[in-house]
C-alpha cells in the first residue's frame, strides 16, 4: 500500500536520527509541512510527515469506513521499515496513540506525544464532553457521521485554533479536513487500547494545549504519568498545536528536549 511521506531535507548533513510525524484524526502528513518539517530540517534533521492510509495522498480512500487502529499502526511501522535507522517519533491526538503502540513493538530513540489521545482512550473525554461543551460534542458527532463539511465548524473551530489565529489559516486548514474511521474512533474509546505498563527504557516528551478543548490537561497528565515523566502544557494553546500562531513555541521546545535526549 501507497502511503504518502512528506519529507524535509536539511541543507547539510543530516543527523543520524530521522523524525516521523503523525497526525491526528481527520487530518494527513499537510498538516506538518508548513511550519514544523522546515523548522526541523532547519535544525539538521531529516524530517518526514506520514498519511495515514485513506488520508492525504496515501491509499486506502475506499476501504477508510473499515480501517482499525492496527492499520494505522501497520502503516507507521511500513514507512519505519524504509528509513536507516529507528526514528523518533512525533505523534499528535490520534496520532500519538498510533506512535504509542509502535512504542511496544519497535524500538526507538524516543518519542514525543502532542496533546495525544492518553493510554486509556477517549471514552472518558466523549462523555465529559457531553456535558461540558454540547455544542462542539454535538458537532463533532456530526462530522463523524457525515464527514467535516456537513456541519458548519464553529465549535470545532475554536477548539482547533485560539482567537489570535490567522483567520488566513483557518480558511486554509477547514476545508481541508476529511472524515475519519468510524472503528478506528470505537478503537480509540477502549477496543484496541496499548499495553498499560510503561517503557521505563523510553524517553518520551508529552506536551499538551492548555486551552485544549479536546485532550483534558487530566487526560495529558495520566498520559506523563504512563511514561513516568511530567507534562508539559503550553499555557494559551489551543489543540492544533503545529498551526497555532505560536507554533514555534512547541517546536524549539521539542528540539531543545531532543538535543539533550539524542546527544
Amino acid at each position: 500500500m501507497h502511503i504518502e511521506v512528506i519529507t524535509q531535507q536539511p541543507a547539510g548533513t543530516a543527523r543520524p536520527t530521522p523524525l516521523v510525524f503523525v497526525h491526528g484524526a481527520y487530518g494527513a502528513a499537510w498538516i506538518w509541512e508548513k511550519h514544523f518539517l522546515p523548522y526541523f530540517a532547519g535544525r539538521g534533521y531529516r524530517a518526514n510527515a506520514i498519511s495515514l492510509r485513506g488520508h492525504g495522498e496515501s491509499d486506502g480512500w475506499e476501504t477508510l469506513a473499515v480501517a482499525r487502529l492496527r492499520d494505522y499502526v501497520a502503516d507507521l511501522e511500513q514507512v519505519m521499515d524504509t528509513l536507516p535507522t529507528p526514528p523518533v517519533l512525533i505523534g499528535h491526538s490520534m496520532g500519538g496513540m498510533v506512535v504509542q503502540h509502535v512504542l511496544h513493538r519497535r524500538p526507538v530513540p524516543a518519542a514525543v506525544l502532542m496533546a495525544s489521545v492518553p493510554p486509556h482512550g477517549i471514552l472518558g473525554t466523549y462523555f465529559g464532553m457531553s456535558f461540558t461543551n454540547p455544542g462542539l460534542f454535538r458537532e463533532l458527532s456530526v462530522v463523524q457521521s457525515f464527514g467535516p463539511l456537513a456541519a458548519n465548524g464553529s465549535n470545532v473551530r475554536k477548539a482547533l485554533f485560539s482567537d489570535d489565529t490567522p483567520e488566513s489559516v483557518i480558511a486554509h486548514v477547514l476545508p481541508r479536513l476529511q472524515a475519519e474511521s468510524q472503528l478506528v474512533i470505537l478503537d480509540l474509546m477502549g477496543l484496541d487500547l496499548p499495553p498499560s505498563e510503561s517503557r521505563l527504557d523510553l524517553p518520551v516528551l508529552v506536551l499538551g494545549a492548555g486551552n485544549d478543548a479536546f485532550v483534558y490537561e487530566s487526560a495529558v497528565a495520566e498520559t506523563a504519568k504512563t511514561y513516568r515523566t511530567t507534562a508539559e502544557l503550553i499555557p494559551g494553546m489551543a489543540h492544533a498545536m503545529m498551526l497555532e500562531a505560536e507554533w514555534e513555541k512547541v517546536a524549539s521546545r521539542i528540539a531543545d528536549w531532543l538535543d539533550a535526549t539524542l546527544s
